[in-house]
């Protein structure tokens, strides 16, 4: 039971309310201060035995037969129970609206964001299907289509229809009649005719409407204060059907808020999206042809762009340059900071890169001094493939791991701090000789993190990847790094992303998906983790 103010005067009409269940978006109510309402503020005289006075009492007389069989006249509603009714279905509808923004707030990411208003919306609207196109006005992208309840080859059975043809690409293309609404379909046999916008209705249009077999559709556009247009969103109907007034209402609510947020995600996503362009320019796009080995490599930017990094280049009398690397934080400043260090190193490679001590105290030397407040770890590799011989220097980085098809061990360097940490580094190299078809794996701390375990456990299970590898995957370096990528992240996670491929290759670039669970870590942090992958096979 709601309590009502007696300072406030509602205007109902009654007779509208008695012929329609509205709700909160449905009618305008006029809420202003005042006395009661006539029918509210009317004298009542005390009630005696619980016998209103008030009500006129019917005299006892014989009534005739036929009025004694005439069903009795329903009595209509009180005023009150009608505005309780209106009351109850407004706040119904706040709570539903309530509800829904929630969840959309919580989607963390563009994707998750259209899928949860796409739910969202067909259950406003009462439809089963529907699509989004998002086509943001200022051209910057992204571009893309999702489907609620239809698949890939749906989606471009609808792409076939002319764009002037359906009610989302005329919202898109801003024709007069784009503002959004209801759109019949007409049957498969009947003559041609107008659609729902009084445009006629396309004959590929009516085709592709049979084959899916929907009937009606209701779009509405997605537009963002800030940044305009966004996009349209449509949503179809199994039958000849149309959303009620108050179901119009609430979806327009919910649209103009999920606009807004929509905005934001867009935004983000761009951000998002040009960090990780400047990261993996940063990097080589091609790996080396140096005869006696094959080259294969792996990255993957975190969402907030992180300062994982590898290199792999020539050197002279035909050796090899290995380094993988990691810079402290994230976002631009990381990145940068990241680009600078790898530039650093190459030169110091060319210059004394048998040396692998040598070339990590130079850079130790030049963080120290150019980048005071940031720390690093990092590996260098000098390899010499026609004698299978590599002279490895790590400074607080993870160890390599040598996978071959008689072995699968980690090789044992020596434990030293990360660059920057100390006054002055310095720790001895390891020299190691890969057997022939053996593979040496370079990686940084981001994929043993992004297992969510702790860090024990998580070398444990890189080397179970690596030793279960099959065959095939052993004898190809590219096929080892996504073995191991589908086999120690966890479920959810498709970091597959390739900067480069076999050796000479141009590499593919790849998405990281949202992550599942997490364990030990929150999922936040592991998100975040760059993930990086560079594998040596010796001939």
């Amino acid at each position: 039971m709601l309590d009502i103010d007696p300072r406030v005067r509602v205007d109902v009409d009654s007779l509208m309310a008695a012929q329609h269940d509205l709700g909160v978006c449905d009618a305008i109510w006029r809420i202003a201060p005042g006395g009661k309402a006539d029918a509210m503020s009317a004298p009542h005289l005390p009630k005696v035995a619980g016998i209103d006075p008030a009500v006129n009492t019917v005299p006892h007389t014989a009534a005739p037969a036929l009025a004694r069989t005439a069903p009795a006249p329903t009595p209509a509603p009180a005023p009150g129970t009608l505005i309780q009714d209106r009351l109850a279905g407004m706040v119904s509808d706040l709570t539903t609206l309530h509800e829904l923004t929630e969840r959309l707030a919580r989607a963390c990411d563009l994707e998750s964001s259209l899928q949860e208003f796409l739910r969202a919306g067909a259950a406003l609207v009462g439809a089963r299907r529907g699509l989004i196109v998002l086509e943001p006005s200022d051209g910057l992208g992204p571009s893309t289509t999702i489907g609620l309840g239809l698949g890939r080859a749906d989606l471009g059975h609808i792409e076939t229809v002319p764009r002037a043809a359906t009610s989302y690409g005329r919202i898109l293309d801003g024709l007069p009649d784009a503002q959004g609404g209801s759109e019949v379909l007409p049957e498969p046999d009947a003559p041609p005719g107008l659609g729902g916008y009084g445009v006629p209705v396309d004959p590929r249009h009516r085709e592709v409407a049979a084959r899916l077999g929907y009937a009606a559709s209701y779009a509405l556009p997605l537009v963002a204060e800030a940044t305009g247009r966004l996009g349209a969103a449509v949503w179809l109907y199994d039958e000849q059907a149309e959303p009620s007034d108050r179901q119009r209402d609430l979806a327009g609510l919910y649209v103009r808020h999920a606009a807004e947020h929509l905005a934001r995600m867009l935004e983000v996503e761009r951000s998002r999206s040009r960090l990780a362009t400047v990261a993996e320019e940063l990097l080589p796009s091609r790996l080396p042809r140096i005869p006696g080995v094959q080259l294969a490599a792996r990255h993957h930017t975190g969402p907030q762009g992180g300062g994982d990094w590898f290199d792999a280049l020539p050197l002279p009398e035909g050796a090899l340059g290995l380094a993988v690397g990691s810079v402290t934080g994230a976002g631009p400043s990381a990145v940068a900071a990241m680009g600078r260090l790898r530039a650093s190193l190459r030169a110091y490679a060319v210059m004394e890169g048998e040396d692998p001590v040598a070339v990590l105290s130079d850079l130790e030397l030049l963080l120290r001094l150019t980048e005071s407040a940031r720390s690093a770890t990092a590996l260098f590799a000098y390899c010499e493939p026609a004698h299978r011989k590599i002279i490895v220097a790590g400074a607080g980085h993870t160890p390599p791991l040598l996978i071959g098809p008689r072995r699968t061990e980690y090789v044992e360097t020596t434990l030293s701090a990360p660059l920057g940490m100390l006054a002055c580094w310095e720790a001895p190299s390891v020299e190691i000789e890969p057997a022939a078809g053996e593979t040496v794996l370079l990686y940084t701390d981001g994929l043993l993190r992004r297992t969510g375990d702790a860090m024990d456990r998580a070398y444990a299970r890189l080397h179970a990847a690596a030793a279960g590898a099959p065959r095939s995957a052993r004898e190809d370096p590219a096929a080892l790094c996504d073995h191991i990528l589908r086999t120690v992240l966890p479920e959810g996670d498709s970091a597959v992303s390739a900067s480069a491929g076999p050796a000479g290759s141009a590499g593919h670039r790849g998405r990281v998906g949202t992550l599942a669970s997490v364990g030990a870590a929150s999922s936040a942090e592991v998100r975040g983790e760059d993930i990086v992958l560079l594998a040596a096979r010796f001939d």
